[in-house]
């Protein structure tokens, strides 16, 4: 039985949007994923280390049949067809593929966390997500998204076509 996750895309280097589109397509092309809907996409402030350009961001929903980790390496793995290299921790990138929830799992290890550690404090990941999954409940925080959306400063956010 396939699993539902929710994962979390972002670039700030080239045609952004156009990275993001090609890292969807390219994410579901029969190897154990299906896209099951992607979200708006939204402009940011980048976060973490400033001096670098605005990220466009999304999340899509997809159905997945790999376990967590499989999951994890076949994101990385797109990520690298897509030409990103290793850069520095929160720097620019062209593409960043980032597990927010599988299922309603909870993992902590210490090279690998599930929900992802910092989505609640990240505007750029809840605003998209309440788009699709408003009733979605973070496994560990047990608030529904829409809540976190809410209540997070979404300062330099903006939904592109708006």
């Amino acid at each position: 039985m396939a699993d539902r996750v929710f994962i979390g895309i972002g670039s700030n280097l080239g045609d952004r949007e156009g990275n993001l589109s090609e890292a969807i397509r390219l994410a579901e092309d029969g190897k154990g994923l299906s896209v099951v809907r992607v979200s708006s996409f939204y402009e940011s402030e980048a976060w973490g280390v400033a001096r670098q350009p605005r990220f466009v961001n999304a999340v899509f929903e997809a159905r997945t049949v790999l376990g967590p980790r499989e999951l994890l390496g076949y994101l990385k793995g797109i990520e690298a067809k897509m030409g990103r290299l290793p850069t520095e921790r929160w720097g620019p990138r062209l593409i960043d593929m980032d597990i927010i929830f599988y299922g309603d799992r909870v993992i902590k290890e210490a090279d690998f966390e599930v929900p992802h550690p910092r989505a609640q404090e990240r505007s750029f990941v809840m605003a998209p997500l309440s788009e699709i999954a408003p009733d979605l409940v973070h496994p560990v925080l047990r608030l529904k998204v829409s809540e976190i959306a809410r209540r997070i400063d979404k300062t330099g956010l903006k939904r592109i076509g708006d």
